[in-house]
This record gives structure tokens, C-alpha cells and sequence, in this order.
């Protein structure tokens, strides 16, 4: 039993932040109902490759997008757009603890699905949504990327080589970090408000916006600007307080090195025999060493290039000077801790077989996360789902199913 195996969600949300949030609250046991269009289903079922193979090898419609943030729901799906189809939500809605969604301000208010509406069903449903720029202000009604996000909220202006670097521009993050971080703002927001619920019996509205969380999660860049009226720069992979912190050549490839303080400086530098840049009167100490980086960085460089990464991550680690390698996915996915950890998970999806899936990170002793359910096909759980929270029969799903409500 999950820690919010009481609770039931229905989902109407698409693509990442709210199916990553949703994800959370079905790995904490929730039943989670995602509600899909017909035939298209979620955007993020079509964006690939790469799609997931089956037995026998063949390509199949499941695409790596949507299979890492769709494990442990049910999908049905449901015409919105049409006025049975709105019922079938409505009805759902009134069983469910938690709606979240992500369609534009007021865009489910013409299908009376929107919180005001659903509220007066049933008042103390908790209703999230999750919008680029939030539910006020002059950018309500614009539809927001996490592209765009990264750019407006500070993250890009702060990452990317230094513009002393020739060819140097700024660079957004190799994952969606805007929609992941609401998602996992959301899921906190959301398990407050049932808490708040179930001390008081209120539901409550939470809005949720992409670009106060990628301000927020700028955390002591962000605080740095309020406090000092300096506006942050690009560093690319070093620190602007902290020296060395920051990737390194070796003989083979890179490693980072983490020296957060003068004795794991002096460490790191007699590892590589050239201890005398320790007590070199420019570096002694962090201070020092920012203020002199650019002559003591190129000294570290041609010390760091005469070891592999290996020796390097070996000699370092001895010495308990903080550093590590910059792995690829394959070599993540065999590092012996991931592997200890159980980070891959494998489950039975039914069109591919065995499906490799990432597991959650949350580690809880007395209510573990589970796999209960591979991630949906599209609505693979429609007529289950009409059968037990709206007791319809054969005959009325079947009617549905040839008007296209589902």
C-alpha cells in the first residue's frame, strides 16, 4: 500500500510538467486516471525517435518521451470537446481528490471544467493548474515552452562558456528543467493541499507557473542579483566563488574536481606532484585563487593532462578531494552504485514486452514507490475505467465509442 493509495487523481494534463507531477503522486501510490483525446492521445505518445522495440525488434508506438513520465496510470480516452464527453469528466471529477491540468487560462472554462465549475461539484476538490506565466499578470494568456522559460527566468544568461571564449553563447539545459522542476513543485503543492484537506475539509486552487519556478531554482544566483544589484554571468562548467570547481582535461577524456576548500586544494595539486602551487602565495587561498584563476586554471590544466581520468578519479579519491567522471548513459547506467541502487527498473509493457524504465528516486521505508502498471497504451483503461467509476454498460460504452466521445 502506497502512502496515497486513498487518494485518486484525474489528469488532464499533457506533455511533461503535469504528467511528471502526476507520475509522482501514482509512484506514492495514487490512482491516477490520464485523460487522453482519441486517436491522438498525448502529444508526447509522437515524439521520437527513439520508440520502444518489441520481442521481436520492431518499432513499436510507445516513444521514450511518454514512457518516462506515464508509469503507474490508467489511460482512458475522452472527447472534451463535445458534451458527453465533458459529463464523463465532470462525473470523474466528482469521485476524484485532485485535478490537475495544463491548458490555457479559461480555455476549460467553455467546457465547465475548469475549478469554479468543478468546485460547486464537489468542494473540496483540490485543482491544480499548470500554466508558462501563471493565472495573472500580462503574459496570463501566452502559451509558455520550457525553451522559452529557460531564456525569460535568468537559467540561459547563466550558462554556457564565458563570452571570453570565442564561439561562446548561451545554452539551455539538456533536459526540460522549467517543466520538471514545476512538476516537482506542483506534487509538493499538491500534497500540502491535501493535508490542509484533511485537517479542515477544504479543497483548495493551486496555480502553478513555469517561470516562477525557474526563478525560484535559480536559488543563490537569483539571491546573489537581489543582494549585491550585480548582474550574474556565464561561467560554463566552473564557479565564479569557488576555485578549482569545474571540469578538467586528462590524458583520456574529462573529470570534474570539487575543491570547496584550501586543504582540498593543496590535496588535489601534491596528487598530481606539483604541491609548490599550493603554497604559491597567489593560490594559498580561495580568495586568492579567484581573484587569480586565469593563470592558476591553465597551470591545473597541464598538471590534469598527464593522468587518465581513471588515475586521476583513483588518486583524488584517496585523498578525499570531491571529484568524479562525466559519464555517458552507458556508462551510467553500468556504474556499479547505479546498478546497487536499482535506478533501472524493467516491467511488462503489453505491446513491448519488457520495458526498461528509470526508477523513482524516492526511497521510502515504510510505504516504498512500486511499479504497479507499465505506462498506458492509448486508452487501454477506457471501458474499465467507464465500468467502474460510472457503472456504464457494454452498451452505453459501445454507443460512446461510435459518436467518438472515446
Amino acid at each position: 500500500m502506497g502512502a496515497l493509495s486513498h487518494i485518486r487523481v484525474l489528469d488532464l494534463s499533457r506533455v511533461l510538467a503535469g504528467p511528471w507531477c502526476t507520475q509522482n503522486l501514482a509512484d506514492l501510490g495514487a490512482d491516477v486516471i490520464k485523460v487522453e483525446r482519441p486517436i491522438v492521445g498525448d502529444d508526447t505518445r509522437h515524439w521520437g525517435p527513439p520508440f520502444a522495440k518489441d520481442l521481436q525488434g520492431n518499432e513499436t508506438e510507445e516513444s521514450a518521451y511518454f514512457i518516462c513520465i506515464n508509469r503507474n496510470k490508467r489511460s482512458i480516452t475522452v472527447d472534451i470537446s463535445k458534451a458527453e464527453g465533458q459529463e464523463i469528466i465532470r462525473e470523474l471529477a466528482k469521485q476524484s481528490d485532485i485535478v490537475i491540468e495544463n491548458y490555457k487560462v479559461d480555455d476549460l472554462v467553455k467546457y465547465g471544467l475548469d475549478y469554479n465549475s468543478l468546485k460547486k461539484l464537489k468542494p473540496d476538490l483540490i485543482y491544480c493548474s499548470i500554466t508558462g506565466f501563471g493565472q495573472t499578470g500580462p503574459y496570463a494568456h501566452r502559451p509558455g515552452y520550457d525553451f522559452i522559460i529557460q531564456g525569460m527566468g535568468g537559467f540561459m544568461s547563466v550558462t554556457g562558456e564565458s563570452d571570453e571564449f570565442e564561439g561562446a553563447s548561451p545554452q539551455k539545459s539538456g533536459v526540460a528543467i522549467a517543466d520538471i522542476f514545476t512538476g516537482m513543485y506542483a506534487t509538493t503543492a499538491i500534497l500540502a493541499a491535501v493535508v490542509h484537506r484533511d485537517r479542515t475539509g477544504e479543497g483548495q486552487y493551486i496555480d502553478m507557473s513555469l517561470l516562477d519556478t525557474q526563478i525560484a531554482v535559480m536559488a543563490n544566483v537569483s539571491s546573489a542579483y537581489l543582494t549585491s544589484g550585480k548582474i550574474p554571468s556565464r561561467w560554463g562548467n566552473a564557479s565564479p566563488i569557488i576555485v578549482p570547481y569545474q571540469t578538467f582535461p586528462t590524458r583520456d577524456g574529462w573529470m570534474i574536481v570539487a575543491a570547496g576548500n584550501d586543504s582540498q586544494y593543496r590535496h588535489f595539486v601534491a596528487a598530481g606532484g606539483e604541491e609548490h602551487l599550493a603554497d604559491n602565495p597567489l593560490f594559498k587561498t580561495n580568495p586568492l585563487r579567484v581573484e587569480h584563476r586565469k593563470k592558476l586554471i591553465p597551470l591545473l590544466e597541464v598538471m590534469t593532462r598527464k593522468k587518465t581520468k581513471s588515475e586521476w578519479i583513483a588518486l583524488l579519491e584517496k585523498v578525499n578531494v570531491p571529484c568524479g567522471p562525466i559519464n555517458n548513459f552507458k556508462e551510467v547506467f553500468e556504474n556499479e552504485q547505479v546498478i546497487a541502487r536499482n535506478v533501472q527498473i524493467d516491467v511488462s509493457h503489453p505491446t513491448v514486452g519488457n520495458m526498461k524504465l528509470v526508477a523513482s528516486p524516492m526511497k521510502l521505508s515504510k510505504t516504498p514507490t512500486e511499479v504497479r502498471l507499465a505506462p498506458p497504451t492509448l486508452g487501454q483503461h477506457t471501458d474499465e475505467i467507464l465500468h467502474e467509476r460510472l457503472k456504464l454498460s457494454d452498451d452505453s460504452i459501445a454507443s460512446l465509442r461510435h459518436k467518438g466521445i472515446i
